[in-house]
């Protein structure tokens, strides 16, 4: 027993980064061990699906703060289905599920604090209004890592699901796993199942680790998202597989004037080696709310399948904000509807209020390496008359159209360059210009 305490222990650490790195996935990570651990048992948690454990939770984490400038401390769960309403985490702490645990989303509403909406948005994303507190919540922390030996957080999301499919829906559902305004932060080894809505979302974050996650929703759950990367800088998703209903990783940065009075981009990403499906979304997605920014993201070997789109940009008129020098290289596609897809005519607006000449500027996307079969369709890029896209590369791309189609690609607004591409793009992506080489870098220099 002690031998398997002391390696719980060194498996689980305090996070910074050692050295500069210029791409996120490549940053070392330097882990110093956590030198006081306790399990949620001790707070009277009781692991039978059944009993409610949210305080257990809530006054665990409050204990262990005191630990915080002592070297921080870990929460151990051990197997059982521990069914909790919302907790907070706290600075320097490791929150460690073992082989067999799982955390459950309650259905009890009580249990659901409503907070305000994000800065950034101005409402609910579901509803006018406030939002549903995430099940495990970080706010204005430091150095917090979410992991196990493939423990489980099940948010039993079918209650959310039905409220926002019959409009019962009160306030805008909450996520699995979020963190604001905080730093140094990893998920990792973990199963993620049944989402209400996101499973992990990091909004106004910089330095997140996210690897070696599985995520699942099924086929006919609304608006289920796996990552959404908001506001967040200097992010690296690697090393994961995504099934779910609409978006498997999703980069957003506000909503119209919300967005671009917050104005904090979302930059500086890597995602890398993931396995995607998405059922009525895009395996990855740009926006659409990026009102703040999106730009220097590199998307390297991934696998898409089954998903009804592979990669796509939206914005619309109203939202301002840029989408720009991105690359998405080494994918390989295999029965996905539209292969590649860029709107400026997408989304909603969260009020009256946004600015109608607020236009996006979309620029410097490069698609190269790409390979695809059983593709409905190529390509669809269609953008804004008065702020076309300009900038496209597509290089090094095959795909292998499910049916004889005479149209794949379709284009208006839009100007960009092409080499060794089948099926052969439409005129405006076949300018002579040489294809750009991408974002000036995956990542920024990580500070120790």
């Amino acid at each position: 027993m002690l031998g398997a305490i002391l390696l719980l222990l060194a498996l689980t650490n305090a996070v910074h980064t050692k050295g500069k790195s210029s791409d996120p996935c490549d940053a070392e990570l330097v882990l110093d061990p956590r030198p006081h651990s306790v399990s949620i048992t001790e707070f009277g948690a009781v692991g039978d699906g059944k009993v409610d454990n949210t305080l257990a939770f809530q006054n665990a984490v409050f204990y262990l703060k005191s630990f915080a400038d002592k070297g921080g401390a870990q929460l151990y769960v051990p197997a059982g289905r521990w069914l909790t309403g919302s907790f907070n985490l706290t600075s320097h702490l490791t929150l460690f599920l073992g082989k067999g645990a799982v955390i459950l989303g309650s259905h009890d509403l009580t249990l659901w604090e409503t907070v305000d909406p994000l800065p950034s948005y101005g409402r609910g994303i579901d509803v006018p209004g406030r939002r549903y507190r995430s099940l495990i919540n970080g706010y204005m922390l430091r150095d917090v890592v979410i992991t196990g030996d493939n423990g489980t957080i099940d948010g039993q999301g079918s209650m959310w699901w039905d409220q926002l499919t019959n409009g019962s829906l009160k306030y805008s559902r909450p996520h699995l796993i979020e963190f604001m305004s905080s730093n140094y932060v990893i998920v990792s080894n973990l199963t993620l199942l049944n989402p209400s809505a996101y499973s992990i979302h990091p909004v106004y974050c910089s330095d997140v680790h996210v690897h070696n996650i599985s995520i699942t929703a099924p086929e006919e759950s609304p608006h289920t998202d796996g990552i959404v990367l908001d506001s967040s800088d200097n992010v690296c998703v690697k090393d994961s597989a995504i099934v779910v209903g609409y978006d498997s990783i999703a980069l957003k940065s506000g909503w119209d004037e919300y967005g671009i009075t917050f104005n904090r981009s979302t930059s500086d990403v890597c995602i890398r080696r993931v396995d995607l499906m998405s059922y009525s979304g895009s395996a990855i997605a740009f926006g659409s709310e990026m009102s703040g920014g999106i730009s220097n993201i590199r998307v390297e070997q991934v696998n898409i399948h089954a998903s009804s789109r592979g990669i796509e940009l939206r914005t619309t008129r109203g939202r301002g904000g840029f989408i720009k020098d991105i690359i998405a290289t080494d994918v390989v596609m295999e029965d996905v509807g539209t292969a590649f897809s860029a709107t400026g005519q997408w989304g909603s607006h969260p009020d009256d209020d946004f600015d109608w000449n607020a236009l996006p500027i979309v620029e410097n996307i490069t698609l190269r390496n790409i390979s695809g079969t059983n593709i409905g369709t190529a390509g669809k890029f269609t953008g804004i008359p008065e702020s076309p896209f300009t900038s496209i590369c597509l290089s090094c791309i095959q795909l292998s159209m499910s049916y004889a189609y005479s149209a794949p690609w379709t284009c208006s607004d839009v100007l960009g360059s092409s080499s060794l591409v089948f099926p052969e793009p439409c005129l405006e992506l076949t300018s002579p210009s040489s294809c750009i080489s991408g974002p000036r870098s995956a990542g920024k220099s990580a500070a120790s």
